[in-house]
């Protein structure tokens, strides 16, 4: 019988973990889904819903740090395996749950878990794949989010008026714990665990003579003001999205006088302009590299990053502005389309940026950090973003996002030239 090629173990695997981060994201995003009707059975007010999806942003910004750090050191499959079960686990006993102390709590736990999913991804891709393939395959398994995010809040929705939201989340909840087990057994590290020569072999033989060249030392790295220039931007954007993605559902419902089918089809477009988005992103800034080549001042993909920035904001003000309980349906859901369109490409660009611009020796902990601080713009879009809602009201608070969306933009705009390679600057360079 012939022996399984790398065709086959790429397939499998890139499945594998296709759908069990296309689970990890329904069930981080489960409480947001279905926080209509939890609340139409449990009193909370916006502090509490701040409180709990702020619980989950600040511990999965602190794992996802930690199992980057780590990933190298400890096998992907079981890491990625065991993050699926704990969050499988954790949803099931949510579903038991009534207070809000509780709730916190598990949510906590559940962004633990979460941080466990990206970073093997990351590992096995890059074991798996081509350097050439690599960014390709990052884009395409990033897309399982925005699958899960445009096809989740339907689903949820449904099945949690149809039943109920505890049944919901302990069925989504079951269903990862049993995926977890097919993970485990499918994915695999590397080609040599099944006897297959690894495929970086001979990048790294090609790159060993001038590997030095391109190190420095942590010091060195941690000063270039482009890793900070990043992380930066990465915070806003990734704070502004997720305030969207958690209370654009509600503003919709509770300011704008929609239905709850239409706050989750708002979410629905939204995700799937995303996965558009993100998609177009890599794709154009691949072709603007290609054109335009890497250079140590400025980025090619700086002027896709800027327009969709622009992008962000003004779907955000039109949506904020124009909505009424009148606004046509397909309006909402083109503006829901248009934000999730120009947000995730910034998302997906950030990580390749970073990577990129870091000398090879920090590559991992540069996206590290810029994700750290992605994570904590996560954390900030939860309980302070709703307190500004509930001193004054949600239109105000989408108002604040928009003018940091706005002031980040322009700064970026104003820095695009800045020195891109971070570490040591050299001397001929000077």
């Amino acid at each position: 019988m012939a022996k399984p090629s790398y065709g086959y173990y790429r397939t499998t695997i890139f499945l594998a973990m296709f759908v069990g981060y296309t689970l990890y994201y329904f069930n981080r995003k489960t409480f947001s889904f279905v926080m209509p009707s939890l609340m139409q059975e449990i009193t909370l007010d916006k502090d509490d819903l701040g409180m709990i999806t702020s619980s989950q942003s600040l511990a999965y910004a602190i794992s996802k740090f930690i199992s980057g750090v780590l990933s190298d050191q400890i096998s992907a499959r079981w890491l990625f395996s065991i993050g699926l079960f704990l969050v499988g686990g954790i949803n099931v006993v949510f579903s038991w749950s009534s207070t809000v102390a509780v709730f916190a709590g598990l949510w906590f736990l559940n962004g633990l878990g979460q941080g466990l999913g990206w970073p093997p991804c990351g590992r096995v891709l890059r074991k798996w794949f081509e350097p050439s393939q690599f960014g390709t395959w990052w884009a395409i398994l990033s897309c399982s989010m925005n699958l899960a995010g445009s096809l989740g809040p339907i689903i949820a929705t449904v099945m949690a008026q149809s039943y109920s939201w505890r049944t919901t989340l302990c069925v989504s909840g079951m269903i990862c714990v049993l995926l977890s087990f097919v993970c485990l057994l499918v994915i695999k590290n590397e080609p040599r665990d099944v006897g297959l020569p690894n495929v970086e072999a001979a990048a790294a033989k090609k790159g060993k003579a001038g590997l030095s060249s391109d190190e420095c030392t942590l010091t060195e790295f941690l000063l270039s003001p482009y890793l900070w220039l990043l992380s930066c931007a990465y915070l806003v954007v990734f704070g502004v999205k997720t305030a969207c993605t958690d209370w654009g559902q509600l503003f919709l419902i509770q300011d704008k006088g929609q239905s709850t089918l239409m706050g989750s089809s708002y979410m629905s477009a939204l995700e799937l302009g995303g996965l558009l988005g993100s998609l177009a992103a890599g794709y154009f800034s691949d072709k603007a590299v290609a054109k335009q080549g890497m250079r140590s001042h400025g980025n090619p993909r700086h002027f896709i990053l800027i327009c969709m920035m622009v992008g962000m904001f003004v779907s955000m003000y039109l949506f904020r502005v124009t909505v009424t309980p009148d606004s046509p349906k397909m309006w909402i859901l083109g503006l829901g389309a248009a934000f999730g369109f120009s947000s995730y490409g910034p998302i997906a660009l950030f990580g390749v940026i970073a990577n990129e611009s870091a000398p090879s020796n920090y590559c991992g902990t540069s996206h590290a950090i810029v994700a750290l601080m992605a994570n904590i713009g996560g954390f900030l879009s939860g309980l302070p973003f709703s307190t500004i809602a509930k001193h004054y009201d949600w239109g105000t608070a989408f108002w604040a996002a928009e003018i940091t969306c706005l002031i980040t933009t322009v700064a970026f705009i104003m820095m695009r030239n800045i020195r891109t390679k971070m570490g040591q600057v050299p001397k001929k360079a000077d």
